[in-house]
């Protein structure tokens, strides 16, 4: 892969080329269209992991996008740095050290973007109603790669669905660094052993849009004749980003809501600290909101360092396309960030307060994707059975009267769009007034 090509300023599916040497560089445009989209807003009501209590304020999807938007700067500028003295050229084009930052920076700010209400449970609860309720009914309907993807739904995907809509489309390189599953949902022979290939960022609905991009940034194929890329190097840095920055703070937020003890906080992160924490001197300090943020801020601080120095020392290989791990897999702190992860799912993901929440997800989205979708459907293929029931529900169907003459794939999509796009709140308050609940 040539850097040039994987740091492109042109916007897949707009076909403008754009100056770098303007006063305001397109990254920087990026980052902004990203902070004031309607979407990006809209994740200050969705649950990251522990709902939201009353008594205290703890991560949501917004502000952990925006502290790991943090961290990936610093992780673009670090590695940046070096790479602008490997590969002169980048410097000749124009580029420096702020721009990896600003990449980076903008796709961390976006890589929740697509994520449902509820977790992941919300991805697994739209799913559930096209592979087990009564909308598989329609399965005839649509193509097997289109009903994967219904029955499928993936935030990632979702997500590049979202920058592709006019207004937002970043550029290329903003989108790799986005991109961190480069295939297609129904792909022939996935192997989950590649982080590549675990999950996917492309519906069929986007096919276009991503084949634009795979070629604006010079991907390698992963195999001929099926839809799947290998990685685009600064993906490694978004998503190093994301595992420090939910590993650790997910751990914090715990902490707070007494979740786990502030003991048990500090042995579990002492090891990726050093010499740095001094427990005495943390004894000094009376508010405890205080000394959980010193104990994350010296791990955090390490967990860059050494997720820059593997990034550098595999950057060949990286870009190559033959790097198939996580950054944080790799480094010194990796068998210690594994019994993080160990203990997150069996003490804070299991936790009561989250599994009520996934709970909801399963119960509330599942109904509200078979009510809107069937109706959208019966609308678009079987007018004449069409209820006074599911009149009623178009009307709340947002740009419901501009979706005429378009592929029932298309019409479920942007009920997805809608489901997918309500807030914790929005959608348990819309499920009880169809329930009758709440008039």
């Amino acid at each position: 892969m040539n850097w040039l090509q994987l740091l492109s300023t042109e916007r897949p599916g707009t076909g403008k080329k754009n100056n770098l040497q303007a006063d305001r560089s397109e990254f920087e445009k990026d980052t902004d269209r990203i902070i004031f989209s309607h979407a990006f807003r809209k994740l200050q009501d969705k649950t990251q992991v522990v709902p939201l209590p009353e008594q205290d304020f703890v991560h949501n999807r917004l502000t952990h996008s925006m502290e790991v938007s943090s961290v990936g700067r610093s992780l673009g500028k670090i590695t940046g740095k070096v790479l602008l003295e490997r590969y002169p050229e980048i410097s000749r084009a124009g580029l420096d050290v702020h721009d990896f930052g600003n990449i980076i920076s903008a796709a961390c700010l976006a890589h929740d973007i697509g994520n449902p209400p509820f977790g992941h449970s919300g991805e697994n609860g739209i799913s559930i109603g096209f592979k087990e309720g009564f909308l598989k009914k329609w399965e005839s309907y649509f193509s097997e790669e289109e009903w994967y993807d219904l029955s499928h739904f993936e935030g990632n995907a979702q997500g590049f669905r979202i920058l592709m809509q006019k207004g937002l489309q970043p550029t290329a390189a903003v989108l790799g660094a986005f991109v961190k599953y480069p295939c297609t949902g129904l792909l022939p022979e996935r192997d989950k052993q590649k982080k590549s290939q675990r999950k996917f960022n492309f519906y069929m609905s986007e096919k276009a849009a991503a084949e634009d991009f795979v070629q604006t940034t010079g991907l390698h194929v992963h195999q001929e004749g099926i839809f799947s890329y290998c990685r685009h190097p600064l993906v490694f840095l978004t998503e190093a980003a994301d595992d420090i920055c939910y590993l650790i703070i997910d751990l914090e937020d715990a902490a707070r809501m007494k979740i786990l003890s502030e003991e048990r906080y500090i042995e579990l992160l002492q090891p990726l600290c050093g010499d740095s924490l001094k427990p005495d001197k943390l004894r000094t300090y009376p508010d405890l909101n205080e000394r959980l943020g010193i104990v994350r801020a010296l791990a955090i601080r390490n967990l860059i360092e050494d997720a820059s120095d593997v990034f550098l020392q595999s950057a060949a290989e990286i870009a190559e396309g033959r790097y198939e791990h996580a950054l944080t897999d790799k480094g010194r702190y990796a068998e210690q960030l594994q019994l993080i992860s160990d203990f997150s799912i069996e003490h804070i993901y299991n936790s009561q307060r989250v599994v009520e929440l996934q709970a909801s997800g399963f119960e509330i989205l599942p109904r509200l994707t078979e009510l809107f979708s069937d109706a959208a459907l019966t609308a678009r293929l079987e007018k004449e059975k069409l209820s006074a029931k599911q009149k009623n529900l178009l009307r709340l169907l947002p740009g419901w009267r501009n979706m005429d003459a378009i592929s029932p794939y298309e019409t479920t999509r942007r009920v997805l769009d809608f489901v997918s796009g309500l807030t914790d709140r929005h959608a348990l308050l819309l499920h009880k007034k169809l329930m009758g609940v709440e008039i």
